[in-house]
């Protein structure tokens, strides 16, 4: 299947179901000699396995990775790092009946469209559980960064109509709430606000924000390969994504110039930065060494146990009403998936970066003389 290769030099490759043994991720150009070990991996894929509060599927997945390549003794080999975690309580009944209708929503009608035959089981490939490859990659491209000083951290911003508030903000309180919010008074109300969504068989959406913390000036390229239209590609390949934005994002087309601009300062150990971040960390798409700041927008979930109206795949309107094991909100589970794919997306630039200047260049090889 096209489509299920990312990155140009620290590239992944993602396959699996979500009804099939399993899924998993081929990961090419990790260098050498990087600290790695399977509960670096575990600790990512437990924030998004599923049955972990009433807000996620109960469906009850232990999402144990297997290493099968590319580290030997606690350390990657630079070969190809292959990672597998097995599907172990599908119930593939629960969606024997959608096999002859369209569901609201899903992907059903598109598949059907492009490939004349599609996996009905869970959404196959399109279903949320194929998430799991990009956040055991994303793991290890977060250990990548972590090794040169960069973090990224995602969080929730809001979901429905709660947002978190600017004056509450707390990181340590993200780990908290199984909402992901860093505001404890926020994920209270947004329970409350999920739990009538859940009373009412209905479903929410929310908004996931996400911070790049300790990235160089001067990453990306300046026309096609900006660093921001990278990442909306990357975080927007996520299914339930429909939005992105940088910044001030949408509300800079509100603005005055003169409000929108980051004056430039000088700090006093002489280096050259930004009084404000109006731009998210991102100029003429290259990062200018300010925190990178960016918000994906998360649509409800499309399964829901109201009635609803769709038709069979011979064209004929039914009303029907989904059964099986679905999340009410995608929102906390997703957090963990748009920081993977930020760090996927910061890290292969990163390395294209490397080759941008001359002088660097000879610097390395010069280095190994």
């Amino acid at each position: 299947m096209a489509g299920s290769i990312f990155g140009t030099l620290f590239q992944i490759s993602t396959w699996g179901e979500s009804h099939g043994e399993g899924v998993g991720v081929v990961v090419d150009g990790c260098p050498a000699g990087l600290p790695l070990e399977a509960s670096d991996i575990q600790a990512y894929l437990n924030r998004r396995r599923p049955g972990q509060s009433q807000y996620a599927t109960p469906r009850r997945e232990a999402d144990e990775v297997e290493i099968l390549s590319g580290i030997f003794e606690g350390r990657t080999t630079g070969t190809p790092i292959s990672m597998l975690v097995r599907n172990k309580t599908q119930q593939s009944k629960d969606y024997s009946e959608i096999a002859g209708y369209y569901r609201p929503g899903h992907a059903d009608y598109t598949f059907d469209r492009k490939f004349g035959f599609r996996d009905y089981r869970g959404g196959g490939r399109s279903s949320g559980r194929e998430t799991i490859a990009r956040v055991a990659a994303g793991a290890v491209a977060a250990r990548v960064l972590q090794a040169l000083g960069i973090s990224v951290t995602a969080y929730t911003r809001s979901i429905g109509p709660v947002s978190i508030r600017e004056e509450a903000f707390s990181m340590e309180e993200i780990r908290r709430n199984p909402l992901y919010m860093p505001d404890a008074q926020a994920a209270q109300e947004a329970a409350a606000y999920l739990d009538a969504c859940m009373k009412s068989q209905d479903s929410s959406g929310g908004v996931i924000e996400c911070i790049i913390h300790g990235m160089p000036a001067g990453v990306g390229q300046p026309v096609f390969g900006k660093l921001d239209a990278l990442l909306a590609q990357a975080v927007l390949s996520i299914g339930a994504v429909k939005g992105f934005e940088v910044g001030d994002g949408f509300a800079a087309a509100r603005a005055k110039g003169s409000e929108n601009n980051d004056p430039f300062v000088r700090r006093p150990d002489g280096q050259t930065a930004k009084a404000a971040n109006h731009a998210g960390g991102i100029l003429g798409g290259l990062s200018d060494g300010s925190d990178i700041v960016f918000r994906a927008a998360v649509k409800p979930t499309p399964s829901i146990s109201r009635p609803q109206q769709t038709v069979t795949k011979d064209g004929e309107e039914i009303t029907v009403q989904i059964h099986g094991r679905h999340d009410p909100v995608i929102v906390p589970r997703a957090v963990v998936v748009v920081e993977s794919m930020a760090a996927l997306a910061v890290t292969d630039l990163l390395f294209v970066n490397m080759c941008s200047r001359l002088d660097k260049i000879q610097e390395f090889y010069r280095s190994l003389q």
